[in-house]
């Protein structure tokens, strides 16, 4: 765990997906990160907006804070990411795990997208390896690679805190699923125990929360009580015991609503496809192919 200063941390729930971002920073006027964004989107229509990404900038502007980096934990099957949007108003460089690369071949694949896109990470202005480490002002962040749910996963510690993206849930939640393409459970698993390897008091900020029994939406928890109580892989819990269950519940999950657009946006680093003559984007729905 850094010995560096405990970072401060804004969180921004989007209640349509259950998604929280981060803006994490050291003081007023001080440089900050964000961390999975959300830009909005009406599957009905196929309009996108921008109400949850305004309120990031309306708090950085506020605090006037400088913008570095712009983080994807993953490429995102349940939301679209508003990094290209943030970065047109606040700077920063967009960033995500190398192994993006793997995703974006896998997917290419899955859309029969042509040869106008690369899958090298090249949509990205910097791809992190695992164990590296960003400056941010007097903060830094180190890159954790945590596969599993995707093959792409990265979690981010700063400071006493562990951003997780989709690797871990509040405990009466759980864990990620593992059943979309190069999603593994065994490896969530041996990722999930490098997380939770870290000092009890470690804090976890999580990417999505789906409440049970109506109470709060909330993001953060800690290694202690995710060790203790998390429904899927508290203390004991074995990798046999765990990849059986992940693997029967993921039987009889329903695909994201969002996914097909949320994939096809997010491995281009939130951008939308290329127009046609008519001047208008289109993504594709593939029928049949999961």
């Amino acid at each position: 765990m850094s010995t560096q200063q405990s970072p401060l941390i804004k969180d921004f729930f989007d209640s349509e997906t259950s998604t929280f971002t981060y803006v994490v920073y050291e003081g007023f006027g001080s440089s900050c990160v964000i961390i999975d964004s959300v830009l909005n989107y009406d599957p009905k229509s196929g309009r996108t907006s921008i109400t949850s990404a305004d309120e990031v900038i309306s708090f950085i502007k506020a605090h006037q804070l400088q913008v570095s980096w712009i983080l994807e934990t993953h490429a995102h099957a349940d939301h679209l990411t508003a990094a290209p949007y943030l970065q047109s108003h606040l700077g920063g460089k967009l960033v995500i795990g190398d192994h993006i690369k793997n995703v974006q071949t896998v997917f290419k694949g899955v859309f029969n997208l042509d040869d106008c896109f690369k899958p090298d990470g090249t949509q990205f202005d910097y791809l992190l390896k695992e164990g590296e480490s960003l400056a941010f002002g007097n903060l830094s962040l180190k890159a954790l690679l945590v596969p599993g749910h995707t093959p792409a996963c990265m979690a981010y510690e700063i400071g006493d805190a562990i951003f997780v993206g989709d690797t871990l849930f509040m405990p009466d939640v759980g864990t990620a699923r593992c059943d979309f393409p190069g999603g593994d459970a065994k490896t969530l698993y041996r990722s999930i125990q490098k997380i939770l390897s870290y000092p009890g008091q470690t804090k976890l900020y999580m990417c999505h929360d789906y409440p049970p029994n109506g109470r709060p939406a909330m993001g953060v928890t800690t290694i202690a009580d995710e060790k203790a109580s998390n429904i899927h892989l508290h203390d004991g819990v074995t990798e046999e015991q765990f990849v059986r269950m992940r693997t029967a519940r993921d039987k009889t999950l329903e695909m994201p609503t969002l996914i097909w657009p949320s994939i096809q946006v997010n491995i281009r680093a939130g951008h939308f496809p290329e127009p046609d003559a008519n001047g208008v984007a289109y993504l594709k729905i593939p029928l049949n192919a999961l």
